[in-house]
């Protein structure tokens, strides 16, 4: 994080429309100060931070961010963070805190997508950024199966148009294009189907 932190005054980032920072997802707990103290400080305010709920040790330290911080749902390894439920629990004590989902750890931990419509139907008002990629069993970021896509397609309905898409497939360079396009398959069948026949 250091070295990014430092870079970030001399990155040209004009051509983004939509810029977020994720947080570290592990650190330790005499770390936690120091990061938050430096994120408040350096990360630009209008950037959202996503945060890993379960590398939370002092919840005081993250409620300054308020709608600064957007809380990801977690894969199945994780002790909190997977369903509605343990989302709710988590915005009672972050209560301007937005939601980060992504989409493959839903999937992993509820292949039925009943949680990912719990989830987006409960915190729709939340939703600031989506990420979305196959989440393997051994909770990697996978290219976009097929079997993913269809069950993607079940809640795509929910994720408004508007709000930024975060491919996080681990692609080759030469299969970044492909796996874009299997992601717009998945959040936006209908636009597709229209850019097929336009």
């Amino acid at each position: 994080m250091r070295p990014l932190l430092a870079a970030l005054p001399r990155l040209d980032l004009t051509r983004y429309s939509y810029i977020s920072f994720h947080a570290p997802s592990n650190f330790s707990e005499e770390e936690e100060s120091w990061i938050t103290n430096i994120l408040f400080e350096i990360v630009p305010k209008e950037w959202p931070i996503v945060i890993h709920p379960d590398a939370i040790y002092d919840f005081k330290q993250w409620v300054r961010f308020g709608s600064r911080i957007a809380i990801e749902n977690m894969d199945r390894r994780k002790p909190i963070g997977r369903t509605a439920s343990e989302l709710q629990d988590l915005f009672n004590l972050l209560p301007e805190a937005l939601l980060c989902f992504d989409i493959g750890h839903a999937r992993q931990c509820d292949a039925s997508m009943t949680e990912a419509f719990l989830i987006l139907s409960r915190f729709a008002e939340k939703l600031v950024q989506v990420h979305i990629s196959e989440v393997n069993s051994a909770s990697q970021h996978d290219a976009i199966s097929h079997g993913a896509k269809l069950a993607f397609q079940q809640i795509a309905g929910l994720i408004p148009q508007t709000v930024p898409i975060i491919v996080e497939s681990r692609v080759q360079a030469s299969q970044v294009k492909e796996e874009a396009m299997q992601a717009i398959e998945a959040l936006l069948p209908v636009a597709v189907e229209q850019l097929a026949f336009a």
